[in-house]
């Protein structure tokens, strides 16, 4: 279950929310409508959005494809978030378009590191190994 920022779990309405709201950033990326230097030609995944329970900030969790300088992008979707929330204001029928900031995604790192961790021979040698019977 996604935490909310308090460490309380998040709402179906927030789940619902944040999960519009990537989608509506998603199809503003697809269709290359931003014209920041940094950020023409790039593709960007958005992997999660997390956004607040009074539904007023959203955090985007980024990733730039094809090995890109990840701290200009992210500088770059920090200047676009006023274009970005007037795109997901005229997308979604919410009361308040949230406030966006953005973070890179880390989880494909982590994912990729403890893939790693399993393939390595000591880890393998332990996991092949057959159990103790206890009787």
């Amino acid at each position: 279950m996604k935490k909310g920022d308090r460490g309380t779990p998040a709402t179906q309405r927030q789940l619902r929310v944040g999960e519009e709201i990537r989608h509506a950033l998603a199809e503003v990326f697809l269709r290359a409508e931003l014209r920041d230097p940094d950020l023409v030609g790039v593709s960007v995944t958005v992997s999660e959005v997390r956004i607040s329970p009074d539904l007023r900030n959203a955090t985007a969790f980024v990733l730039p494809l094809g090995g890109r300088d990840d701290a200009s992008v992210l500088a770059a979707l920090g200047r676009a978030s006023a274009y970005l929330r007037g795109e997901i204001a005229k997308r979604l029928r919410l009361r308040f378009a949230p406030n966006l900031s953005f973070k890179r995604d880390d989880s494909f790192d982590e994912a990729d590191r403890i893939g790693r961790l399993l393939h390595d021979p000591r880890v393998a040698a332990d996991l092949d190994r057959p159990e103790d019977d206890e009787t």
